[in-house]
């Protein structure tokens, strides 16, 4: 292009990113008029999408161009929209609108467009190729002293979207969690096991395993807290009396215990972890998420413990008269940060410093890393990757922390300690349920086998809770509303997993095999529409990826079941005669079908063949 203003140009490209070339086929058409007509040339061209309340599909930008032409703007808008119509055939027609020239595309242009969208296998997804990024992602990392809850969920389902969404874009992915399965937390729940439990196990309680540790958690806090009371009732201050309850010395005398590998309190460790593990993996299986790689905090809570002395040799790092190692981060605007404890014990930021090169050593071609994690951890972020960019690592830079909102009840803020969490299996046994309520009374199901049915209520219920969770933008904290989130009307999981059973009774009513698209026909502006939303999804995928979010994918889900509905409802499918006609509009509903499948898949939500 010529070295004058350039301007950006917008072909269209939010809706069509694919098929001819708009961007040199309207380029070329254009600059060779004002060549012909004005003398100008090595001119870029901006358009945008029509608005709403004008007539057209697409809008040139007459005003950038009178630097270069000295003419009436409107006067200028009419001849390239007389040219366009004449000599261009996917411009229908034209109107111009002061500094405005919006142009109407022809139906062959859509149906063109259709037609290489039909024809693409796997539309919109990239494929992986040894040229493909490889991108850990690290979700859910669970603490092992209770069981998932509904905060859980949401990281879960966050992590593994956008990990499917990245694969979209043809990055290789690499699922895994860290879990936090040591330290004080695990202890109380282990303390008061042995002190309550009276050799309760999974087994002889019939209770899930992380949610049996998960009870004995509980029951610590409600029997420390009456220990406190106690020695406050003494005279003691409530102070002392945290810090000297018989239970929580007990519980720091057992984490000293585990830290020196005493072998009765690493095998109680072992045995109650691993009901927690089990417990961990029928909820993953319930939600349809897995990992290709786990971490540990008893592995590696001690690996970074090699970075501080680099950090102190390098003198990025100081120690204090007590021992303790800092990093002072004031001179950019944070504060002075704990590395090491004066006792040599590690903190998180250790911990974490020593994972990251964990990470990259088991994976050394390791394109980036993606922690997801609540946006209550936003400064320790910020921090982690500060001290690894002053320690030089240039790979810092690939890190992200995707933070996230924490999801509210009706009732207020969920608490661990006193067991007023939401439990995840339990969300998911009532949304599975009140999906069953919905479905029996509809009475459309009666024929359906119990296997099949059991199967429907839990694919419709995980759909509601998955699509109301992750429609919401991940920085923003969620009001969680089971009731709204099961509605099959409206912008829910049900309602889109509802338009495409519809779509598939319809396509399973047709015998016709799939024709040729013909370039010829004459389609109406819902289908038009239809096609548009198709369009976008390349970019769609693109734009959840780079922003990490896929309440992107969720709401082009609605949008595009919004306009499949539209059209379906006033729109004659199978009973015109044009045999063409019905086939593309046949055709038109199995690709629509497909996109609904595959972007409702990124989401981690399956869609039933019938409902």
């Amino acid at each position: 292009m010529g070295t004058h203003n350039q301007f950006i140009i917008i072909i269209f490209e939010i809706y069509f990113k694919m098929g001819i070339d708009y961007k040199v086929n309207f380029t070329k058409s254009l600059s060779f008029f004002l060549k012909e007509n004005y003398q100008v040339s090595d001119l870029d061209f901006e358009f945008q999408t029509t608005r709403k309340e004008f007539e057209g599909d697409i809008t040139l930008l007459i005003y950038p161009l009178l630097s270069f032409i000295k003419i009436n703007p409107e006067k200028l808008a009419q001849d390239i929209g007389e040219y366009l119509n004449t000599n261009n055939k996917y411009i229908e027609k034209f109107n111009v609108v002061k500094g405005f020239l919006n142009l109407s595309l022809s139906d062959s242009f859509y149906l063109n467009e259709f037609k290489v969208i039909f024809n693409e296998s796997k539309y919109g997804h990239k494929p992986i190729s040894k040229k493909s990024s490889t991108i850990m992602v690290e979700f859910s990392s669970p603490n092992t002293n209770k069981p998932l809850h509904l905060g859980h969920i949401r990281n879960n389902l966050l992590g593994y979207s956008v990990s499917k969404i990245l694969e979209a874009n043809g990055n290789k992915v690499i699922k895994t969690q860290i879990i936090n399965d040591r330290g004080i937390h695990i202890c109380k729940s282990m303390v008061a096991w042995k002190k309550f439990g009276n050799g309760e196990t999974p087994l002889n309680s019939k209770i899930k395993g992380d949610q049996l540790v998960g009870k004995y958690y509980v029951v610590f806090e409600t029997e420390y807290k009456k220990e406190i009371k106690v020695l406050v009732d003494k005279g003691k201050s409530e102070d002392y009396a945290k810090q000297n309850a018989p239970l929580i010395i007990e519980a720091q005398q057992m984490l000293k215990l585990w830290e020196s590998n005493d072998p009765d309190i690493r095998s109680l460790w072992l045995k109650m972890n691993q009901w927690v593990y089990d417990g961990f993996t029928e909820t993953y299986k319930k939600l349809g998420v897995h990992f290709d790689s786990y971490y540990y905090e008893s592995d590696t809570y001690l690996l970074g413990k090699k970075i501080i002395d680099k950090g102190i040799k390098s003198g990025v790092f100081f120690k204090k008269e007590d021992g303790s190692v800092w990093i002072d981060l004031t001179d950019d605007g944070l504060d002075e940060k704990l590395l090491l404890r004066s006792d040599g014990t590690s903190v998180y930021m250790t911990q974490d410093l020593g994972t990251a090169f964990n990470r990259l050593e088991d994976i050394p071609n390791l394109n980036g890393m993606i922690y997801t994690v609540g946006n209550e951890q936003d400064y320790h972020f910020k921090v982690l990757f500060l001290i690894l960019q002053k320690l030089g690592f240039n790979w810092s830079k690939s890190l992200h922390h995707l933070s996230y909102g924490m999801v509210d009840l009706p009732s207020g803020k969920m608490k661990s300690r006193e067991g007023t969490v939401v439990d995840a299996d339990d969300l998911i046994y009532q949304m599975t349920n009140k999906a069953k309520n919905i479905c029996e009374s509809s009475g459309k199901i009666e024929f359906i086998s119990k296997e099949k049915k059991d199967n429907l209520f839990n694919i419709i219920a995980l759909g509601a809770l998955k699509y109301y969770i992750l429609k919401v933008d991940p920085k923003k904290r969620i009001l969680f509303d089971p009731e709204a989130s099961i509605d099959f009307n409206g912008n829910t999981g049900p309602f889109i997993q509802y338009t495409y059973a519809r779509i598939k009774t319809l396509i399973n009513n047709t015998e016709e095999k799939t024709l040729p698209i013909d370039e010829d026909l004459k389609i109406q502006d819902k289908e038009k529409e239809l096609i548009k939303h198709l369009g976008r999804y390349p970019e769609i995928i693109f734009l959840a990826g780079k922003q990490y979010s896929p309440a992107i994918i969720a709401n082009y889900l609605y949008d595009l079941v919004k306009s499949y509905n539209s059209f379906y409802q006033n729109i004659n499918i199978l009973k015109t005669n044009n045999l063409k006609l019905r086939n593309f509009r046949i055709s038109l509903s199995e690709k629509v079908a497909e996109v609904i499948k595959n972007a409702a898949l990124l989401l981690g939500i399956e869609v039933p063949s019938r409902m």
